[in-house]
């Protein structure tokens, strides 16, 4: 086995491998099913034929969906009621989900199918990982779940290729999925019983969206220290108050854990100031920066405990159970209800919004004089009025800052019943988890600014105290890379560009990166 196959059993699929498919290519990684789960897959399947035969009324397989469930489907029209599913409910709307997310929502479907409990077929299961592997991704529309019975429509969008409608990206262009299946030589299946319903009832929607919303995170979080020890510098503050005995005494793991990273960036700095009686204690924005990252540390970390679940877990209805001596047991709950997602990406969603409010709290101290005690000038220029300088840097990460208060009003709070009143609490956890995206995208605005500001700043204290002067030694690195870029503004220029490329630094990781270095 190529060592970069990503064998999937339903059991043990991780954030980095989701990480690697999401924005790999075709077989790059390649992904299989796995010889023990295509067993499991195969049994179960096998099992749904058996019920037909017996002529057992099962949800979904025998009888119609949601308020329909007491609706018999005829044995000749079952497979019929598996190919409506797809078309009646690919109703999703609104811009399509990019590449790198489809990705993700395929191999996590794939892969919780490949437990083998849902009742679909393994030469079903393996042509939506041949997809995958080849390339051919589904025009998935982003708005349409309520994330209760899984993300039916989204999910129904990604289904469509399998049975040669709906459209796709391939080789870089849209086209119909039946022309993208003609191209790569694939065949699309009639679908069997259960199948339908086996690939569009569960979580799979908000579970890729979770997963690489909170790797995002987690890059943006350890960002968010390195662009606070950046401004810390830029101030002449003191890192005093990240001392181990402090935080020792209120001992909250990743508070401790983020006042020892920040240590660490700031080893042997030059531009921080030891104790002075005339400037005791900094503002909270640098003083709390442990007590505040940490607490988003935190939630952070209750996403990843919950989406390493959810990315294992079987999450479509009803289940099928066969035991040892081949008895056939069929379960109907509620596994697709994405309350512990929704739950945890709205926890997330106002935690990293607090990245960006005291982010832009901190742009503000670099760019106004008097909160910086005139350690800057004003605005970060020195011909004041004739140059408004980073003044209006400041406005839109302010403006970005509030935009993430109203995002952050909790999806999970709200329900509307649907399907008649039957399935009468839904989670909202895709609206979470859109909402989640859109603040961490502000997140990664505002950081871009507050390390350009800071940078701004270093070059105005190295005219001051000396340009021999030398920052931490992660600080130092971080500098060094925002001038490869960015270069120190002298007088007022268009600066959108320079937001822009160090956004692309956030963004893929290069600010963290290069303080591993």
């Amino acid at each position: 086995m190529n060592p970069d196959t990503i064998l999937l059993d339903g059991n043990s699929l991780t954030f980095e491998q989701v990480y690697a498919v999401a924005h790999g290519g075709p077989n790059a990684p390649r992904v299989e099913i796995g010889p023990q789960a295509a067993r499991l897959v195969t049994r179960a399947a096998d099992a749904v034929q058996t019920l037909l035969k017996r002529g057992t009324i099962a949800y979904g397989i025998t009888t119609g969906f949601g308020a329909f469930k007491d609706r018999m489907i005829p044995t000749e029209q079952v497979e019929q009621l598996q190919r409506n599913i797809l078309v009646s409910h690919a109703v999703g709307v609104g811009q399509p989900f990019d590449i790198p997310t489809t990705r993700a929502i395929m191999l996590i479907r794939a892969n919780t199918l490949a437990r083998g409990h849902s009742g679909i077929r393994l030469s079903t299961l393996q042509l939506l990982v041949e997809m995958l592997n080849r390339g051919i991704h589904p025009v998935i529309p982003e708005k349409g779940s309520l994330g209760a019975s899984g993300d039916l429509a989204p999910l129904a969008h990604m289904a469509l290729p399998l049975i040669g409608e709906g459209f796709v990206e391939y080789q870089g262009e849209v086209i119909s999925g039946a022309e993208a299946f003609r191209r790569a030589g694939l065949q699309p299946v009639n679908l069997a019983a259960k199948e339908g319903l086996a690939l569009t009832n569960g979580t799979s929607i908000m579970t890729a969206l979770g997963v690489l919303q909170t790797l995002r995170a987690e890059r943006y979080s350890q960002t968010a220290d390195i662009a606070g020890c950046l401004s810390l510098e830029a101030l002449n503050g003191t890192d005093l108050a990240f001392d181990a005995r402090i935080h020792a005494l209120r001992p909250y793991p990743r508070q401790q854990e983020c006042a020892a990273y920040l240590r660490s960036l700031l080893k042997d700095s030059q531009f921080t100031r030891e104790h002075s009686s005339l400037n005791v204690q900094d503002a909270y924005t640098l003083r709390c920066i442990p007590q505040v990252h940490g607490a988003v540390r935190d939630a952070i970390a209750y996403a990843r405990w919950i989406f390493e679940i959810e990315l294992n877990a079987v999450t479509d209805n009803p289940l099928i159970f066969v035991d040892d001596s081949d008895g056939i047991t069929v379960l109907s709950g509620g596994n697709f209800h994405g309350e512990p997602l929704a739950i945890a990406m709205d926890y997330l969603a106002f935690a990293v919004a607090e990245l960006g409010n005291i982010s832009e709290r901190r742009v503000m101290r670099l760019t106004d004089e008097c909160s910086n005690t005139h350690v800057l000038p004003a605005f970060l220029t020195r011909e004041g009025g004739l140059n408004s300088g980073f003044m209006i840097l400041q406005y839109t990460a302010a403006a970005l800052a509030s935009e993430n208060k109203v995002l952050s009003h909790p999806a999970s709070v709200d329900t509307i019943p649907t399907s008649a009143n039957v399935e009468d609490h839904v989670s909202m956890g895709a609206t979470a988890a859109l909402k989640l995206r859109s603040v961490l995208d502000n997140v990664e605005q505002i950081l871009a600014i507050e390390l350009m500001s800071a940078a701004q700043g270093i070059d105005f204290r190295k005219q001051a105290i000396g340009a021999d002067k030398v920052l931490g030694q992660g600080t130092r690195r971080v500098y060094a890379l925002l001038r490869q870029h960015v270069p120190f503004i002298e007088t007022d220029m268009p600066m959108a560009e320079f937001i822009e490329k160090t956004r692309l630094l956030v963004a893929d990781g290069s600010v963290v990166e290069c303080c591993q270095g």
